[in-house]
Parts: C-alpha cells; structure tokens; sequence
C-alpha cells in the first residue's frame, strides 16, 4: 500500500492505519528501536507507542515521507528509553556510536548558545548533500538508524574496516565542514 492510502486511512480514522504502517514500516521500525535499546521488549514498546503518536499527530499533519516521520518518532521515543533506562549505567552498544559524534558537534549547551537546532539541522543536510549516495548511506545507517558497524559491512557487502576508515573519514569532513560553516567545535 502507498503511503498516501496509508495516511488517507488514519485521516478516516480507520484502525486499518495501524495494520497497514505496522506491515509496511514496522520492522523497520523495530530494527531502528532496537538499535539503540538493544532490548527487544522495550523496543516494542516504542514502536507501539509510535504507532500510537502517529495516531494521535495524523491528522492534522500530512506527514511526507511517511518513513522517515514513523521512524523519528520511534527513534526520538527509543533515545528518551534509552535516557531512563541508562541513566545509572552505560549502553556501550549505542554510546559508541554517539561518541563518534561527539568530537564533530559541540554539547547542546553551545548548541543552544550559538546556533538555533534548526540551523544545525540544515547545516548537517547540507552536509550531507555534499556527500556521495554512498557515503550518505553509510552515515544515515550509523547514525540515524545506529547500525552497527558489522551490520553496515554485510549489508553493504564491504569489510568492517572500510566501513570504519568511511565512517572517520565523513567525521572528519563533516567537522572540516562545520568549521568552514563557522561553527565552532
């Protein structure tokens, strides 16, 4: 089913809406959740708890893509999980991948001080666009679905290590990039 009819049924209010995103976008959903939980039962519990935040969002929005709407909100979901249940220990699994990051954005105070998150969020589009299809895909899967590296090697069908050299090698650019953009580091 298109997205459209899959919006078109939640703005019936047809609990058809459900059923269809779930069979269309949910193990998809699934996958990004526990990605960062690495716990199936709480990543099923985002994922039904996004299901129940498109519900409740569409309508008034008319969400395009669909994909990537259902898959921040589970992603945005899975992270404040993420949050409560690490707040005492540390998830190595999705934790090295965020500090990967960490040496190309500043924390979110500087954030907040010096650059609105919109002009973040378009500074890392633009980033992104200067990037090969390729590369942007290797980005996206580790860090906004936070695939593992082993994961990304066989999906790609390349060895870990050149995903490892990629992936330093985009940080770097993208911190060359950000500073060229004027942001500090």
């Amino acid at each position: 089913m298109h997205d459209s009819e899959i919006i078109d049924l939640f703005f019936e209010r047809s609990d058809q809406a459900i059923v269809e995103l779930s069979k269309k976008y949910g193990a998809l959903c699934r996958k990004v959740s526990q990605n960062i939980l690495n716990n199936v039962l709480d990543a099923e519990e985002c994922v039904n708890d996004a299901f129940l935040g498109a519900w409740n969002t569409i309508p008034p929005q008319r969400p395009n893509p669909l994909r990537t709407y259902i898959c921040r909100i589970v992603r945005n979901l899975s992270i404040k999980k993420y949050h409560a249940n690490t707040s005492m220990k540390r998830n190595s699994f999705y934790d090295v991948a965020l500090d990967e990051l960490e040496e190309c954005l500043p924390s979110p105070v500087n954030v907040e001080k010096e650059l609105a998150a919109k002009e973040l969020t378009d500074l890392l589009d633009s980033f992104l666009d200067t990037l090969d299809k390729g590369n942007r895909i290797l980005f996206m899967r580790r860090y906004w679905y936070s695939d593992s590296i082993s994961d990304i090697a066989s999906g790609l069908q390349i060895s870990k290590n050149s995903v490892t050299v990629r992936l330093f090698r985009i940080r770097e650019k993208l911190k060359k990039y950000l500073r060229e953009e004027g942001f500090e580091l």
